[in-house]
């Protein structure tokens, strides 16, 4: 029986998603934004600015996704911001019409331009204010009021934050890691997190990956530190609206990108085969639970790969595929379980 773990019908729809704009501390207005990205031949945006999930419905076209949602960030006190840890959290509306923002305080928690969408913020009045504390379970909690409240949530920047395994191995229930973030990277921060991503399925957890570019700024592509255009997500879905997008991102259809491409990827149940087909690669790489990789690499006779076949079993407990151009520049497939 063939599983495919990427849609064998529909079309890729490429997305960003992680994105601040002038309602927060971004540089960009919501409409700039749909612009640019358009241009760049982006089809879907997740506008998550700083702490307020505020609508973008009106930016959605026949050409065009706008996914409301919003960036929830708690920290350390009492220390130089420089040293100071933090969990960022992207909460993505998987219904076009659920604005109701969860975890929400009156008073506490806005800065900066944010501060002046305050009251157009929807927020169930029935609840107490949500108290912050930099632990995990206050993060845990607000993971749990996430998803129970119907949003996708996705876990950033762990490198940035100056998170390790000692803070991120206790946290639970999110959808996604940020495999890779842009603004981070174009910083100096080495926010490829194929690593810690092994880290939490070594554990258990069957969650996702996600790349996205975090932009802030409106520099030219020419400028290094351009937090735009970088890290990406390739979504299958059957048509571009906004519920076909959420199925696929609540599904798991989608992959992490920085440059490659994966065609197709599904799994053969009775010959116990994982199948892929890309962009020309350098080298296609499955990992697995277990110490044991399989890898198919023709650079040393000059040549790319753009197909592999790799033989599983159950010792591997959970694979994953990596494609790596010969720029260096990478893929990174979901996991997938049950082998």
């Amino acid at each position: 029986m063939i599983r495919y773990l990427l849609p064998e019908n529909g079309n890729f729809y490429k997305a960003n998603l992680h994105c601040h704009t002038t309602c927060s501390d971004g540089r960009g207005t919501p409409a700039e934004i749909k612009e640019t990205y358009k241009e760049a031949g982006y089809s879907v945006v997740a506008y998550t600015d700083h702490d307020v999930l505020l609508p973008h419905n009106d930016l959605t076209d026949d050409t065009f996704v706008a996914l409301n949602g919003f960036e929830f960030a708690v920290g350390e006190f009492n220390k130089p911001w420089a040293l100071t840890k933090c969990c960022h959290l992207c909460l993505i509306a998987l219904d076009e019409h659920n604005l109701i923002q969860p975890a929400w305080h009156r008073t506490e928690y806005l800065y900066g331009r944010n501060k002046e969408y305050r009251d157009q913020v929807q927020f169930d009045p029935t609840k107490p204010d949500y108290l912050r504390a930099y632990n995990a379970d206050c993060v845990n909690d607000v993971i749990r009021l996430g998803k129970e409240n119907g949003f996708f949530v996705t876990y950033n920047h762990p490198t940035w934050s100056l998170e390790n395994y000692e803070q991120y191995s206790k946290y639970v229930g999110m959808d996604a890691l940020e495999i890779i973030n842009t603004g981070c990277l174009v910083e100096g921060y080495l926010e490829h997190n194929n690593a810690a991503y092994d880290d939490l399925l070594r554990q258990g957890k069957q969650i996702y990956c996600i790349a996205a570019d975090d932009n802030h700024q409106q520099c030219p592509t020419t400028d290094p530190k351009c937090d735009r255009f970088g890290g990406y997500t390739m979504i299958k879905a059957k048509e571009l609206t906004y519920s076909a997008i959420a199925s696929a991102l609540k599904n798991g259809e989608f992959y992490a990108s920085e440059g490659p491409e994966i065609k197709t990827l599904w799994y053969d149940e009775d010959t116990k085969e994982l199948h892929i087909t890309t962009s020309p690669a350098a080298r296609i790489i499955c990992t697995t639970q277990a110490r044991r990789t399989r890898m198919a690499d023709l650079s040393m006779q000059g040549k790319l790969v753009s197909e592999a076949v790799f033989t599983l079993d159950e010792l591997d407990g959970y694979a994953r595929v990596t494609v790596m151009d010969d720029h260096g520049k990478c893929a990174y497939s979901n996991a997938f379980w049950n082998l």
